[in-house]
């Protein structure tokens, strides 16, 4: 294949991934999904293809479709086990963050409640409100009319909704979350944490990387009880990971997060979504293979000093 043809493709890349990402939840999955339109990329008639970003977006997101449609991601992600692949700050699978659509689409909350999404309409949602493609173009990306491409956003749109927009935060002021966070966690008791969360907070985990169901946390309280003994330190939880963590506050998918690092190894994730100032939403990930990305991210970036040391 030429270089040009090449050149065309890799300067689509970022965008193309940060759809797959915002559609599959998953970095692996984006990845593949990218590649492999890549491969369809070097075999097609490129002299007949008119608008060379219009073709791919709609081999990308179709791809993206079919693979929501599987049976076997059917079946991964209503097994239990399924969450969101976290991304730290400057990942450039989270794509544009220009406007509070675009942010949102990439939000840990917002990924799961896609989950309720049909792939069509995951798709449509996800063209229109982080991409801003036209109903025209979205029928033409997806082989419908225009009539449903409106008709699926209103649904996709109904089943997403909250009403509740999360906080913008800087570094900054996500250290300052995470601080808090973390001091109420060590204080051995329930009621600091319960003061950071909203009234109506909720939480999941991956069960802490033992491979298990995900754990569904609703209200404050059950939140701030299962934070307590996630954060007491123990030697089997130690043992289970390997070391002592260095306790760090970064950013996570736009989010205040407490990142937990060996070494160079992200081993959990905890990100806290605000809004108005209080936690409404937390989740932790500390599957290996949910880190992976993560961890290779965390080696390349600076770091501000560790708000733990040791734990």
């Amino acid at each position: 294949m030429e270089a040009t043809a090449v050149e065309r493709f890799e300067a689509s890349r970022p965008r193309l991934a940060s759809l797959a990402y915002r559609l599959l939840g998953s970095a692996a999955d984006a990845e593949d999904a990218v590649q492999d339109a890549f491969l369809r990329w070097q075999a097609a008639d490129r002299e007949r293809i008119q608008v060379p970003e219009a073709w791919l977006t709609k081999i990308v997101t179709n791809l993206c479709v079919d693979r929501l449609r599987s049976a076997q991601a059917r079946h991964e992600r209503t097994a239990g086990g399924w969450l969101p692949e976290p991304l730290l700050d400057g990942d450039p699978l989270l794509g544009p963050a220009d406007t509070a659509e675009q942010r949102e689409s990439v939000s840990m909350a917002m990924l799961l409640l896609m989950e309720r999404l049909s792939p069509i309409e995951r798709a449509v949602y996800v063209l229109r409100e982080a991409f801003s493609y036209s109903h025209a173009e979205i029928a033409d990306i997806l082989d419908i009319t225009e009539s449903a491409s409106q008709q699926h956003l209103h649904r996709a749109r109904q089943r997403v909704a909250t009403g509740r927009r999360r906080d913008v935060v800087d570094h900054a002021e996500a250290r300052r979350i995470v601080k808090a966070f973390l001091d109420a966690a060590a204080s051995g008791r329930t009621e600091p944490l319960i003061a950071l969360l909203t009234e109506d907070a909720t939480g999941i985990s991956d069960g802490a990387g033992l491979g298990g169901r995900t754990i569904l946390l609703p209200g404050p309280e059950r939140v701030a009880t299962a934070v307590r003994g996630i954060y007491k330190p123990s030697e089997s939880k130690r043992r289970l990971i390997g070391g002592s963590p260095a306790l760090h506050a970064g950013l996570v998918n736009g989010s205040p997060a407490l990142i937990a690092v060996i070494g160079d190894r992200v081993v959990g994730v905890l990100v806290l979504e605000t809004r108005e100032g209080k936690i409404a939403y937390a989740c932790a990930v500390a599957t290996p293979t949910r880190l992976g990305r993560c961890s290779a991210m965390w080696a390349r970036q600076e770091h501000d000093a560790p708000l733990v040391e040791s734990w």
